[in-house]
């Protein structure tokens, strides 16, 4: 995998992509989880949730669960998509436009 990651960026403009779960590239489903459990994580950001102390801690279980349980997985991709649409954004003087999205202005 690193091979072909290096001949991909190699020479380009720096706006080559590439899938982030190689097993199912057109599927939604939950090989990415079971790619962490094999240590093929493509970011090491992502790998980090199985694979760190960190991730150990906060997310390894999540990660063990997804991997076995593609319906688990489903379903917990589902009620956190309509918690996400239920938040009101701030809008208008009730909020800001951040120049840094790290920091507020």
């Amino acid at each position: 995998m690193a091979s072909e990651l290096q001949t991909l960026c190699q020479g380009g403009d720096g706006n080559a992509t590439t899938v982030l779960d190689r097993n199912s590239a057109d599927v939604f489903d939950n090989h990415y989880y079971i790619n962490l459990l094999n240590q093929k994580g493509l970011l090491s950001s992502d790998q980090g949730l199985f694979s760190s102390d960190e991730g150990v801690a906060a997310t390894k279980a999540l990660v063990q669960t997804y991997s076995s349980n593609g319906g688990q997985f489903l379903e917990d991709f589902v009620t956190s998509m309509i918690k996400m649409g239920n938040i009101s954004p701030l809008t208008g003087s009730a909020g800001e436009i951040r120049k840094n999205c790290r920091v507020v202005n």
